[in-house]
């Protein structure tokens, strides 16, 4: 690893040239150990976030990343493993009847969750509404579940990528999020170290969404394609519709509720096209596509795993769940058919009632959210309950029907309506 100095390689970056192997890896190593000061950090992030980077440089940056801390290994399991990652939306619960279901269906899914922040709520969040459950897992009890109930839902160690740790929390700050370069590398270099054989990638698209825009999503989706294709992980990546949020609810214990009735073979239309699409991609990487997922919804297989995967984290499955203290009801302002309710107002909804949080370190509230009672083509009837929002703090109702405003669209009855595809599109 090269001598260099941090001006060398911002200078270059904001000269438009592309960084050598030994600039990316003793800036990455140099920074990890404290020796590159953030504010050289970010001057590189937005040199990136302007002038963008070659192939060979993203795979060397996430390499880098991947070398500044610890490798995980799945080699001793007796089954393949798959693992998922969605980039986040509004009512994403995807992961909480999927890792269950996939188990079911023989494969071993290591899903190393995160928290929300934001509009988009995190799994672990979800999953902790859940009396007794608990998300930090030492590597051993990772291990042991993996083999056992096949399928484990917990936080990621701290070892795994440290530099995209601090890298994350400064772009957060300094306005260099939407880097393709680095929101690829950030997401592959832990999932990557994690030590998965098969991955697949949920990358969402639309007003809920990180990506607004199809071409963008479609770009960041080839390059983390290619990141893990390059570092042997069969990776492939569906692109989805996020402008609608998916299901009827957003929020915490109401999410984990609805999955459970994914997993008991009911629960609404797209949840379960999108849990059963991600599950045939993720079996298909594993070489266990011979099993059909939605026999193992039918015959109540994945709620057995559901169950073990809850106990085995010292959860209450049959617990009832945590239930908000006050609820408003918004009622449909006309008659006919709901054309549009938008994934991004629903989201800030659910976070101003404390679904979610600002800063890393604030609660969560395990009631609140938000529950739709029509989706978009459904028939609605004026004055009936359209949403009904939920919080231990009535005061938050307010903001939350502020962001509500706005949000969704009625049209006449007898309006056609044709709704957007669920899966946009397949990178592999």
């Amino acid at each position: 690893m090269g001598q260099h100095d941090a001006v060398e390689v911002i200078v270059a970056k904001r000269d438009g040239r592309e960084l050598s192997d030994s600039q990316i890896d003793w800036v990455i190593d140099a920074y990890t150990r404290g020796g590159v000061a953030d504010e050289q950090m970010s001057a590189l992030a937005m040199a990136i976030l302007l002038n963008g980077m070659t192939r060979r440089e993203i795979a060397r940056w996430t390499d880098a990343m991947i070398r500044s801390g610890e490798r995980m290994g799945f080699a001793g399991l007796s089954r393949p493993t798959a693992d998922k990652h969605s980039t986040g939306g509004v009512g994403d619960k995807i992961t909480l009847p999927l890792a269950p279901l996939v188990a079911a269906c023989g494969a071993a899914v290591p899903q190393l969750s995160g928290r929300g922040l934001g509009h988009t709520g995190g799994t672990l969040d979800k999953l902790e509404s859940v009396p007794g459950w608990r998300a930090a897992l030492s590597t051993e009890e990772m291990m042991e579940q993996l083999e056992s109930v096949g399928a484990v839902i917990c936080a990621a160690g701290a070892g795994l990528a440290p530099a995209d740790k601090k890298l994350y929390a400064l772009r957060d700050v300094t306005g260099t999020v939407e880097a393709i370069p680095l929101i690829a590398s950030s997401i592959m270099s832990k999932k990557i170290a994690e030590g998965t054989g098969s991955l697949v990638l949920d990358v969402k698209v639309g007003t809920g969404a990180f990506m607004k825009d199809l071409a963008r999503a479609q770009e960041l989706a080839r390059t983390m394609v290619s990141l893990g294709t390059d570092a042997g992980v069969h990776t492939v990546a569906l692109l989805t519709d996020m402008s609608t949020p998916l299901g009827l609810t957003a929020g915490n214990a109401i999410e984990v509720a609805e999955s459970v009735e994914v997993l008991a073979g009911g629960g609404p239309a797209d949840v379960v096209e999108l849990t059963l699409a991600l599950a045939r991609e993720m079996l298909l990487g594993a070489g266990l596509d011979a099993v059909d997922p939605a026999d193992r919804l039918a015959d109540g297989s994945a709620m057995d795993s559901w169950k073990a995967m809850i106990r085995a984290q010292g959860g209450d499955p049959d617990a009832p769940l945590p239930v908000a203290r006050e609820s408003h009801v918004v009622p449909a302002p006309a008659s006919g058919v709901l054309t549009r309710l938008d994934a991004m107002a629903v989201g800030l909804a659910a976070w101003r009632l404390g679904a979610g949080r600002a800063r890393k370190e604030d609660p969560v509230q395990a009631g609140a959210g938000v529950v739709w009672h029509a989706r978009p083509g459904d028939e609605v009837t004026q004055g009936q309950p359209l949403l009904t929002l939920h919080t231990d703090e009535p005061e938050r109702f307010e903001r939350a029907l502020e962001s509500l405003e706005g949000g969704f669209d009625v049209a006449p009855g007898g309006t056609a309506y044709t709704p957007d595809p669920l899966v946009l599109d397949r990178i592999s």
